[in-house]
């Protein structure tokens, strides 16, 4: 007979005056609860389903979508679209869905939100996964126009020219962005249906007030954000991961390690910003392994 398909339970937590949508894969009972961060700023947990593979590892997995993002309510306001609101929010679900001590997954935007968490509500970590995460914006946006420049000719040139004329929905401007992506965000010949939805369903307001028009081109309230002096008071166990081909270059991962004291770092050489998709099977393994190292 097959394996029994892992529990698959879903809902909403009243999160100060806002309904947060959260999905849980896996057996309730289990003894240790991981919970994924996705990115944006803006984006779904969609693209981060793969780390529902932890549950066939006896880990039950909660995505959930933060405020102004996919199933979750758009904020009354974009001026409540904050780093300090995501933490706190992530603080307040941690309570609302009765979780005690959670290894904290955090993809892209969502790996700052969980160091930024981390930094805030040090007790509840158990562990921590920087899944191409960040925790210096401005290394990060230089790392990033490094790569443009050595996009092969002439899309530099066509990026630059729309950019300064702020022409971000130009054609000619979105096929470049597009070939960016296909090098730095998931090089996979077909990407997966649930990465497409998220980039499709990205929230506009959040994105576009925290970050920017577009992945490398952060113009938003996140632009100057650096915790770097501040990562030597994690003491959690942490791994930080990134690909060779990462937008979140394989250098800001080292940032974070070098700072975390003890933490480990692993290195995807066929992939980009999405090797839980890439090497979905060594990339899982990877983590799996280090959770379980930890428990």
């Amino acid at each position: 007979m097959p394996p029994a398909l892992p529990t698959v339970q879903e809902g909403a937590a009243e999160i100060r005056g806002y309904r947060l949508y959260w999905k849980a894969v896996g057996d309730p009972g289990s003894k240790e609860t991981a919970v994924v961060l996705h990115g944006g700023p803006g984006g779904t947990h969609d693209y981060v389903l793969p780390f529902a593979d932890l549950a066939g590892g006896g880990y039950r997995v909660i995505f959930y979508d933060q405020l102004g993002c996919g199933r979750s309510d758009l904020a009354r306001s974009v001026s409540e679209y904050s780093i300090d609101r995501d933490v706190e929010d992530l603080e307040m679900l941690r309570r609302a869905l009765g979780l005690e001590r959670v290894h904290l997954i955090g993809s892209s935007y969502g790996g700052l939100l969980a160091i930024a968490y981390a930094l805030a509500y040090p007790v509840p970590v158990r562990t921590l996964v920087s899944a191409s995460g960040l925790a210096d914006v401005p290394l990060t946006v230089r790392e990033m126009q490094r790569l443009k420049r050595e996009l092969p000719p002439p899309l530099p040139e066509v990026l630059e020219r729309h950019e300064a004329k702020g022409e971000y929905q130009h054609p000619e401007y979105l096929a470049a962005v597009l070939e960016f992506y296909r090098r730095h965000l998931c090089r996979l010949a077909e990407w997966p249906a649930e990465l497409t939805y998220t980039l499709d369903h990205t929230s506009l307001p959040k994105y576009g007030t925290m970050n920017g028009p577009n992945e490398f081109t952060i113009t938003g309230t996140i632009r100057d954000y650096d915790a770097t002096a501040r990562l030597g008071e994690i003491r959690i166990p942490t791994l930080v991961t990134t690909g060779r081909y990462d937008e979140v270059t394989p250098r800001v991962a080292e940032s974070i390690h070098h700072g975390i004291p003890g933490s480990e770092l692993a290195f995807f050489s066929d992939s980009s910003h999405t090797a839980f998709w890439e090497e979905r099977p060594k990339y899982l393994g990877t983590v799996l392994g280090f959770l379980n190292a930890q428990s």
